[in-house]
């Protein structure tokens, strides 16, 4: 059964920024969330080695989520924000702890 037009997005900028954000930016969110997490927890290196599973379910869900939204350009804001805090982390967990 095919869908209904109405539910359609039908500007084609509006097309590709819900599916650039849901790839690259859900991307980008799962990788520096594993960075940040590898770097907290005492067992880095389980904490990597589990990340190969764990990086693709989570972005398969950030994936989906952008598709949820009316405006694709305020997922991507929202993907932006939530990149610049996780990497803000990042930086700040890294400079506490150099030598991991």
């Amino acid at each position: 059964m095919p869908a209904n037009q109405k539910f359609l997005t039908k500007s084609p900028w509006q097309q590709f920024a819900k599916i650039s954000a849901g790839i690259l930016g859900g991307y980008i969110i799962t990788a520096i969330l594993h960075m940040i997490l590898a770097i907290w927890v005492p067992l880095h290196n389980e904490v990597l080695i589990t990340s190969i599973f764990t990086l693709f379910i989570v972005w398969c869900i950030l994936l989906i989520v952008p598709y949820l939204f009316k405006n694709g350009w305020k997922a991507w804001g929202i993907y932006g924000v939530s990149i610049i805090l996780l990497y803000a982390l990042y930086f700040i967990a890294n400079k506490a702890n150099p030598f991991i």
